[in-house]
């Protein structure tokens, strides 16, 4: 186990030096940001000072080798809109996604395996079709869709809660309930589907020959068994909204690191840019390790 563990951390970081290397050199496709920070009739001598005091005079490559000689330090470069240190100002937007996507993802998980496995106990009856109907049209409705009618809905229309911010519990409702539609139907297939094949097998039918109930049958004996394949979905959709939900913060004026990276792309400003990326790029990977230290624990046969 520990040398798939370094093996993976490995190949992590090298999946991570590419990422930087894209993203640097993307970023300055964006533009010139002295055309947003100083004023259209600015001298020429104010644009050369604004440039070199953000070391934007520099060839290109020269850029690079000095930013990837910083980050050996773990120096993430100060935000230009901000002036503030860009591994600050992603921090503290990546708590605010942090918590949104752990909440989410606790009664998306919660929620998808307990209907899922009742639906595949019951499978064919009134309430699998109902599970399924409904899990089909989250999994199948855009996040950007969800999101403006609900707001249009509850908020405009209804006046039951508000469009933006994080100021109270009313705030998150709405966030919270978009992003769970979509990974709540795709994880609730995948469970319900992976329940019924292991409550058709032999030590099923033998645990129900033998006069066991249903809630230990479903829940104990099957539902580990069943869990492999759930925990990549569930590791693919915690992945997502770790990787900033963008398109639901920006609609909801959440402020989370992936509203930050699309107003830092805005503001071409590049070190809160690459910075976001990274520690986002960083969070999935440390994920994905431990979703496979957690394949171990489920199945045996993979420790061995």
């Amino acid at each position: 186990m520990t040398a798939f563990l370094q093996k993976r951390a490995f190949a992590s970081l090298i999946s991570l030096m590419g990422l930087v290397v894209l993203v640097f050199f993307l970023s300055r496709l964006t533009g010139d940001p002295t055309t947003l920070y100083l004023p259209v009739d600015a001298s020429l001598e104010s644009r050369e000072q604004f440039r070199e005091l953000h070391g934007l005079n520099d060839p290109i490559l020269v850029q690079f080798g000095r930013y990837v000689g910083d980050l050996v330090q773990f120096d993430f470069g100060m935000s230009i809109r901000r002036s503030a240190p860009a591994i600050d100002v992603v921090l503290q937007a990546f708590v605010w996604t942090l918590q949104l996507a752990l909440i989410t993802m606790t009664l998306v998980t919660v929620a998808a395996i307990v209907i899922g496995s009742l639906a595949a106990f019951h499978i064919g009856g009134v309430f699998d079709r109902i599970a399924t109907f409904f899990s089909l049209i989250g999994a199948s409705a855009p996040d950007f869709w969800i999101a403006i009618i609900s707001i249009v809905i509850f908020s405009v229309g209804l006046g039951w809660l508000p469009t933006s911010g994080t100021g109270t519990v009313w705030h998150w409702i709405l966030p919270i309930a978009v992003l769970f539609i979509r990974p709540f139907g795709l994880i609730l297939q995948v469970v319900r589907g992976s329940m019924v094949s292991t409550l058709s097998s032999a030590y099923v039918k033998t645990a129900r020959a033998k006069g066991l109930r249903n809630k230990p049958i479903i829940f104990v004996h099957a539902l580990r068994n069943a869990m492999l394949p759930v925990i990549t979905v569930i590791g693919d959709q915690a992945a997502a909204l770790l990787n900033g939900a963008v398109v639901v913060e920006t609609i909801f004026g959440f402020p989370g690191v992936g509203k930050l990276m699309i107003d830092s792309i805005l503001q071409r400003d590049f070190t809160v840019v690459l910075a976001a990326i990274m520690v986002t790029a960083v969070a999935i990977f440390v994920m994905n390790i431990l979703i496979d230290i957690l394949y171990a624990v489920l199945d045996p046969r993979i420790r061995y």
